[in-house]
């Protein structure tokens, strides 16, 4: 019997391979050991996840574009398209730059400078397209424009333009052997009709610059001779994208307005001298956006070449005199 009661009281043994459950850090779980866990995850279809592309740094891809972009002759005869960067810096084909298409037949309106807009005077915009800028040498039309630079001061050139005429009449088209002769009276009669567009010292001015013009005339030939001088009689080009770089002088204006004042020229501050510089083509100031810029160049080459062929013919023109008294 005592056999009996204690094989009874022995359990079966439980097969090996059964889980058991134990007290886990977080309450009673049932912990499946390694090898069931892995025969369940091998049930489970593998899924290949795609390796997203790195994103290439900003500056490596600008600097591959200006490599692609340096080489875009050879690649456009392959037909490759050069690589264009977008804001979040990923890298873009045919990302060229939109062109507004203008209808066939349609007039495009030039460039001009900043300072001239669609609402600027007709006058001033005439003015700018066929006169400011380009190189005189003619020397009643020099003084003419050294005077409307000094009433710069006092107006505006669309005012001045406007009443060019009036001035031309007040100082017989800016002829300085008769301006120079002007007495008194006629300076009084100046005040009368004039005095709403020069002070009396801006007419005085003008009487004796005239005086002065005709002594530098005696010197040095003209007063075209005496102003492109100080240039080596080419004209300067600046080359300014913007208007705000234009300068109102420069260090050669105020060379050129000293050397005026000692010589008894009245009123030709620096900044007269350059704003004459500009309108007589001494200085090229058109922008370069300014479709002028290029017009006034092209007129000075034209202009050296004809100089240069006058001097070629004056020069044989002395040789054979020469060799015809030998």
């Amino acid at each position: 019997m005592a056999m009996s009661v204690a094989t009874k009281l022995q359990s079966p043994a439980k097969p090996l391979s059964e889980g058991r459950v134990v007290l886990g850090p977080g309450g009673n779980r049932f912990r499946v050991s390694e090898e069931a866990k892995r025969k369940k995850e091998g049930l489970k279809k593998p899924q290949q996840h795609r390796k997203q592309p790195s994103e290439v740094p900003e500056a490596v891809v600008r600097n591959n574009l200006s490599f692609e972009s340096s080489c875009s002759s050879d690649s456009s005869s392959s037909g490759s398209s050069v690589k264009m960067v977008n804001s979040r810096g990923r890298v873009k084909r045919n990302g060229l730059k939109p062109v507004k298409v203008v209808p066939h037949g349609v007039e495009v309106p030039a460039k001009r400078c900043d300072w001239i807009t669609p609402n600027s005077d007709p006058l001033y915009t005439s003015f700018h397209d066929e006169e400011w800028g380009v190189p005189v040498h003619d020397d009643k039309k020099l003084f003419e424009l050294l005077v409307l630079s000094q009433a710069l001061a006092e107006l505006s050139w669309p005012t001045i333009l406007n009443k060019r005429d009036i001035f031309r009449k007040l100082f017989d088209n800016f002829d300085p052997s008769s301006i120079a002769k002007f007495t008194d009276k006629k300076l009084l009669s100046l005040k009368a009709s004039g005095g709403t567009l020069l002070s009396e010292p801006k007419l005085r001015a003008v009487i004796e610059n005239a005086n002065q013009m005709l002594k530098v005339q005696q010197e040095f030939g003209s007063f075209s001779n005496y102003c492109w001088s100080f240039i080596n009689h080419k004209p300067m080009k600046n080359g300014f994208r913007y208007a705000r770089q234009v300068p109102v002088k420069t260090p050669k204006s105020e060379l050129i307005s000293k050397d005026l004042m000692q010589r008894g020229f009245r009123c030709v501050g620096p900044t007269v001298i350059y704003s004459f510089m500009q309108v007589a083509g001494l200085v090229n100031d058109h922008l370069l956006t300014c479709f002028r810029f290029q017009e006034c160049n092209s007129n000075i080459k034209k202009d050296l070449q004809a100089k240069t062929e006058e001097t070629e013919v004056l020069t044989n023109a002395l040789e054979n005199n020469c060799l015809s008294h030998d």
